[in-house]
């Protein structure tokens, strides 16, 4: 059942109106991620838990489809929520998916990136692919504030999920 929303609206007019040297920074940013050594998979998945994490319908609607666009199975997005005790993930995705949250949820007990976690990412990927990962997580964040604040309209395409 596909439902529609008319009536919701964004807050803020489209963000690259009013900075476009911005959409040009993203795409630099993008097409490096997209280029590195870390599967595309991995970094969705990522992003997809960083959406549900700050609670951006906007990330999280884009981010899933995508993934279903990838071929990315039902059981896998369907999981993500519950990644620690789900069967579907690899022991990489699984460092990848603990260092989102460790970067966005605050640990009253330490560092957020401990050195055991940054240990067991090492031995999953190589200088470049963690800095890929770090990048794919600042860039998500660059966002965040936009979609929560903005309020873009979920699931119209880039450039047309702005109302003003």
């Amino acid at each position: 059942m596909t439902t529609t929303h008319e009536g919701i609206k964004s807050r803020l007019p489209d963000l690259t109106q009013q900075f476009p040297e911005l959409a040009k920074l993203s795409a630099s940013v993008h097409k490096a991620i997209r280029d590195s050594p870390v599967p595309a998979g991995t970094v969705s998945l990522m992003q997809l838990r960083a959406s549900q994490l700050v609670g951006s319908t906007y990330h999280a609607f884009r981010l899933v489809d995508n993934l279903r666009q990838s071929g990315e199975s039902e059981e896998r997005i369907t999981a993500l929520a519950t990644w620690r005790d789900a069967p579907f993930f690899t022991d990489a995705e699984r460092v990848a998916l603990e260092l989102v949250e460790a970067v966005l949820t605050p640990n009253p007990f330490g560092e957020r990136v401990s050195d055991d976690l940054f240990a067991r990412a090492s031995a999953h990927y190589d200088d470049e692919q963690l800095w890929a990962l770090t990048i794919a997580i600042g860039h998500f964040c660059l966002f965040v504030p936009v979609a929560l604040i903005g309020k873009p309209i979920p699931g119209r395409p880039p450039g047309k999920n702005y109302s003003k």
